[in-house]
C-alpha cells in the first residue's frame, strides 16, 4: 500500500466520521453549504488584507463543508434538485469572493497588472462552469479539462499557504481558459457526432432533426 493511498484512506475515515456526526445532528445540508460560503467570506477578508497564510487555512476549513454537504444529504436522504443548484450557485459566490479579495489587495498596493491578472482568473473561473452548464444542454456531459473547481481551490490554497499567490494566479489564468477552449472543442465534436448519428437513424421524423443554432440570447 502506497503512502498516498494510506493518507487518502485515513482522510476518508475522518470525513466519514464528520458526515455521520453531522447526520446525527440533523443539520440540513443546505445550511452546511451556506456555512461554507460564510467561511470563504472570512478567507476573502484575509486575502484583501494580504494575509495569505491565514486565508489558506480558512479556505481549507471551508473545503471540509464543500466535501461533506453532499454526503450528508445522501446520508440523511435529503438529496434534492434544489440542493444541487444551491450548492453550485454558492460555490460560484465563494470562488468570486476570494478573487474579489485579491482584487482589493492588489489595487490597494498599486499592482495594476495583478488586478488585471486576477480579473482574467475570475473570467476563466466563471466560464469553466458556464461552458459545462451550457454544453450539457446539447450533449450528455462535458467534464473535460483540468481546471475544475477542486483543482482551482487547491491551487488557491497552495498559493496562499506558501505565499506564492502570483504564480498560482498565472497557472489559474492559463489553465482555466484552456479548459474553456477544450470544452468548446469537445462540445463541437460531440454535438456534431450526435447530430450525424441522429441524421443516419432510420425513421427519424423532421421534428426530431437537429436544428440550426438558436437565435435566442445566451444566458
Amino acid at each position: 500500500m502506497t503512502v498516498t493511498k494510506t493518507i487518502g484512506q485515513a482522510c476518508n475515515k475522518v470525513i466519514l466520521l464528520i458526515v455521520r456526526g453531522l447526520a446525527l445532528s440533523k443539520i440540513h445540508p443546505n445550511v452546511l453549504t451556506f456555512i461554507g460560503l460564510l467561511i470563504n467570506v472570512v478567507a476573502a477578508v484575509f486575502m484583501a488584507q494580504g494575509q495569505f497564510f491565514k486565508a489558506g487555512l480558512v479556505i481549507l476549513g471551508a473545503g471540509i463543508f464543500d466535501m461533506v454537504d453532499g454526503r450528508v444529504a445522501r446520508e440523511t436522504n435529503q438529496v434534492t434538485r434544489f440542493g444541487g443548484f444551491f450548492d453550485s450557485v454558492l460555490d460560484r459566490y465563494s470562488d468570486l469572493g476570494l478573487l474579489m479579495g485579491l482584487l482589493y489587495y492588489y489595487a490597494s498596493i498599486d499592482r495594476f497588472f495583478y488586478v488585471i491578472l486576477t480579473a482574467v482568473v475570475m473570467t476563466g473561473s466563471v466560464m469553466v462552469s458556464y461552458t459545462r452548464s451550457r454544453a450539457e444542454n446539447c450533449i450528455p456531459t462535458c467534464k473535460v479539462g483540468f481546471a475544475e473547481r477542486p483543482e482551482r481551490v487547491v491551487l488557491m490554497i497552495i498559493g496562499a499557504l506558501f505565499d506564492h499567490m502570483a504564480p498560482a494566479l498565472w497557472v489559474l489564468a492559463v489553465m482555466s481558459n484552456l479548459t474553456v477552449i477544450h470544452r468548446m472543442i469537445y462540445t463541437f465534436q460531440e454535438a456534431g457526432r450526435l447530430e450525424d448519428a441522429q441524421l443516419r437513424a432510420p425513421g427519424v421524423p423532421p421534428s426530431m432533426m437537429p436544428r440550426a443554432r438558436s437565435q435566442s440570447s445566451s444566458s
